[in-house]
This record gives structure tokens, sequence and C-alpha cells, in this order.
């Protein structure tokens, strides 16, 4: 009953009341936004294909691997940013009263004197507060129009060094991870693999810094600017794919630099609009807030390194089977990860709305907020099942004309589309726990998934070969959602408020 608590009034799941409303605002551009992009990677990888299956195949696994490296920095440095930039957001709307600014209006106009007279009034006033110097900052920032939020200059200084990390050990080692990932010496996967992989990491840097400022855009509930800045980098990408590959003849290094030439214009647009409603230059050093990022940012870099393991993994097995069943495995992948992360949207706005409500106190809007994103990732992961069953059939010839592979695809397409609801309730899930900034718990309980899922993946694969695999990909979603379940059934960590308020479970 602790369960079906969650999905209580489901008829009215689609209503558009000022919840509905608030989470179709936030989810939907960032749902458009977060599609954006593997579409634009399935666009590449249909250009790809057309190269030929080792190609594909080739790219596939540089592309699992940038992945696996890129999400070690990003779903920690995201996750966190958009939780601490939602309360520090809603605290600041708490703490900045009127009366602060009507003074500071008139602290323009008198001089030192009154001004040193003024602050001492706001001090008194209010004596458990930051200093008065600091509200006023805040009160002027307020004025201009800009927040006032110390977290997202953190994030993004740690995005910044993060990405150069990561390119600087792509470059040095993409070839012995590239042998660990099932291409040896002789294979002719290898040449074009280290090739993609190599120019790719140049734009690691961009991605990572894209993405956190994506998250401080999601703490303040704007998700239309980071809509706008990822569909016109993909378009660039879309655009160039093309030229490069084929007009050009670069061929897969062709598809590397269009995608980094299309990160970093995503990158340069959102600073640009970053800097227009956030104050980024915090008042003192203090202020920074990298204790927390990092320290909640190594749990969540705990349960990323677990998440992504499972999945690169996969991709492993599916490589050390050769270049067919890779061919085949990449394509579904792509499509399982591009409808699945659809979902991603209705995370994002739990997670907003969730931080908020928390920092806040109002466990009403708690409980309402978390059931209603659940009871919408349901009926879309539904609805994503359908579509899917019904034309990826057909759509798959869009991405290969290799009979072999597409013989493998028939086979993966049931997985692919069944376990779209179950992928939805996991993604949302994360989103509700990182509202509660339940990390913790996240990391922890990750571990104990993936334990058990690669465990699926290696007896599995060998036992079924390609349908082992999408096997064991199918119990790893859903232990992930079951994890999900169990910490708001049984009433722990920050859910234990529901002991206390019985009347929030009826």
């Amino acid at each position: 009953m602790r369960f079906l608590m969650l999905f209580s009034g489901f008829r009215n799941a689609l209503a558009k009341d000022e919840l509905g409303l608030e989470i179709f605002h936030i989810s939907v551009p960032t749902t458009l936004a977060l599609a954006a992009d593997p579409i634009a990677s399935l666009i590449d990888t249909a250009f790809i294909g057309h190269i030929g299956p080792v190609e594909l195949a080739a790219v596939g696994v540089s592309i699992a691997i940038f992945n696996q490296v890129s999400k070690i920095a990003i779903i920690p440095i995201v996750s966190v940013t958009t939780s601490l930039v939602a309360e520090e957001d809603a605290a600041e709307k708490l703490q900045t009263y009127q009366p602060e600014k009507e003074m500071l209006i008139k602290v323009s106009s008198v001089n030192e004197e009154i001004k040193l007279e003024v602050e001492e009034q706001i001090e008194q006033a209010d004596p458990e507060r930051s200093s008065s110097s600091t509200n006023l900052d805040r009160a002027a920032k307020v004025c201009h129009g800009k927040s006032y939020i110390p977290s997202a200059s953190s994030a993004i200084v740690i995005g910044g060094v993060l990405g150069v990390f990561q390119t600087v050990f792509l470059i040095f080692t993409a070839k012995p991870i590239l042998n660990y990932m099932g291409l040896d010496y002789d294979s002719p996967m290898l040449k074009p693999a280290q090739q993609y992989l190599t120019l790719r990491s140049f734009g690691a840097p961009a991605v990572i810094l894209s993405m956190a400022m994506q998250g401080v855009f999601r703490g303040i509930k704007d998700t239309r600017t980071p809509l706008y800045a990822t569909v016109m980098g993909d378009i660039t990408n879309i655009i160039l794919d093309p030229l490069l590959m084929f007009v050009l003849r670069l061929g897969v290094s062709g598809a590397a630099i269009a995608h980094i030439i299309s990160q970093y214009l995503i990158s340069l647009m959102l600073l640009w609009s970053l800097m227009k409603q956030v104050d980024l230059l915090p008042s003192s050093i203090r202020d920074f807030q990298y204790g927390k990022i990092l320290k909640n940012g190594f749990l969540l870099l705990v349960k990323v390194v677990a998440v992504t393991s499972c999945v690169t993994l996969s991709a492993s097995v599916a490589a050390r089977q050769g270049s067919t069943t890779m061919a085949a495995f990449q394509i579904c992948l792509q499509i399982w990860m591009a409808t699945s992360l659809v979902a991603d949207g209705l995370a994002v706005a739990g997670q907003a709305i969730l931080a908020s409500a928390f920092a806040r106190r109002d466990y009403s809007k708690v409980m309402t907020s978390a059931s209603r994103v659940l009871q919408l990732g349901l009926i879309l992961g539904l609805v994503l099942s359908f579509l899917l069953v019904s034309l990826l059939p057909f759509a798959s010839r869009l991405f290969t004309n290799d009979s072999n592979v597409l013989k493998l695809i028939s086979i993966g397409i049931p997985y692919v589309a069944a376990t779209q609801p179950i992928n939805a309730l996991a993604f949302v899930f994360d989103g509700v726990n990182y509202g509660a900034s339940d990390f913790t718990y996240s990391a922890y309980s990750m571990i104990m998934v993936a334990l058990v899922s690669i465990l699926s993946i290696y007896m599995l694969s060998s036992s079924h070969g390609f349908t082992g695999i999408w096997i064991a990909l199918s119990i790893y979603m859903s232990l992930r959602t079951f994890a999900g379940f169990w910490r708001i059934g049984t009433r722990t960590g920050p859910w234990s408020f529901l002991k206390e308020n019985s009347v929030l479970l009826k």
C-alpha cells in the first residue's frame, strides 16, 4: 500500500492544474533538449552506417567509451548543481524582503553615514541572517535582474577543470581502452575507433561545461534556453556531418569534428545567456560552494560508475562477438537510450520542484509532485513502447542495409520496446531522489544493482549471445526501478517525514 500511494489519483495524472502546468513548462523543453542530442547521434550513426559496418561498429565502441568517461563527470555535476541551485534560488526568494529593496533604493541617494545606519537597521531586524553587506549585495543583484547563486559559479569552474582532465585522459589512453573493449591490434575496427575517439576528446571541455550550465538553468527552472542552444548546436552538427564526411572525405574524423564544433557552439550560447540571468562573480571567495558540490558529486560519481559500467560492459561483450553483433547492438542501444532519456525531462522537473519544496518544508507539495511525475513517467513509457513496436521494424533500415545486422536488430526490438515503461520509472526515480538530496542512498543502492547486473551480463551473454545481453539490460533497469520504490516505500532517509504526516498517504 505504501508503494501504491505513489499512484493514487492516477486518473488525474494529465490534469492541467497548477502542478501539471509547472511540470509541463519544465519537462517539455528539457525533454526536447535531451532528445535533440540522441537524435543527432542517431543521424551520425545513420551517416556512418552508410560508410560500412566496420566503421559503424568502431564508432559505436568509441561512443560507448566517450559516454562512459563523460558521464562520470557530467551526471554528478549536473545533478548536484540542479539541486543546489534550486535550493539556493528558493532560499533567496524567501530571504529577499521588500523592505531591504526599499532601503537599498534610499541608500543610493544618501551619503555614506546614512548607508551605514541603514545597514545596522537590517542587521538588527534579522540578526540570524548573513552580514548586512551580503544582504545588500543580494538585493542589488535582484534589483538588476540577476540572481545571486554561488553554486552556479562553482559548477562552471569545476566543469571546466574536469573537461580538460577528460581530454588529456582520453588522448593518452585511447588505444589501451579500445584494446580492453575487445578491439585487438589486428582488428579492422581499431584504427577508425582510435581516430574517432582521439578527435572527439577535444570536445570534452565544451560538453561538460555546457552540461554544468544546463544544471544551473534547470535549478532556476529555465529549461527553454538550454533547448534553444542544444537545437542550434545539433542542427550545426547535422549540417556539417555530410559536408565533412563525404564532401571533404574525412570519414569518421569528419563526424567527430562536426560534433566538436557543435558542442563549443552550445557552450558559448549557454554562457552568454547565463551571464544575463545569474551573477557569476560571488562577492567573496567564501561564497563558492566547492565543498557541497564535491561531497555530493563524489557520491554520485560512485553511482555513475556503477550505472555506466553495466552499459559499457554490454558494449564490450557485444564487440567481442564481432563487428556485426556490435553494429546491431550500437543501433539498438542508441534507440534504447534516445527514447528512454526522454523521461529525463520529467526527472528534471521532479528534481527542481522537489528540491524547492524540501527547502520550504512543503511536504504536501513533495508528495504530490513525486506522485505526479512518476505517473506521467509510466504513461510516457507505455506510449514509447507502443511507438517502438509499431515503427522500429521499418525504421531500422535507415541505419544500415546489411542483412545480418538487420536480423540481429529484429531480435533486439522486443526488448528495446518492452523495457520503456521500466526505464521511464527508473529515470524519474533518479530525479525524485536527487530532488530530496538523497545522494547517499542513490550511490549505495546502485552499487548493489550493478553487482547483480554485471553478473547477469556475463552469464546471459555467454549462454544466449546477443539476446542474453538484452535480457541482462532488462534486469538491470528493473532493479533500478525497484530501488526507487523501496526508498519511499520504507519511509526512510528524507522520506521519514511520511511517518509523522500520515495525511500525505491518503
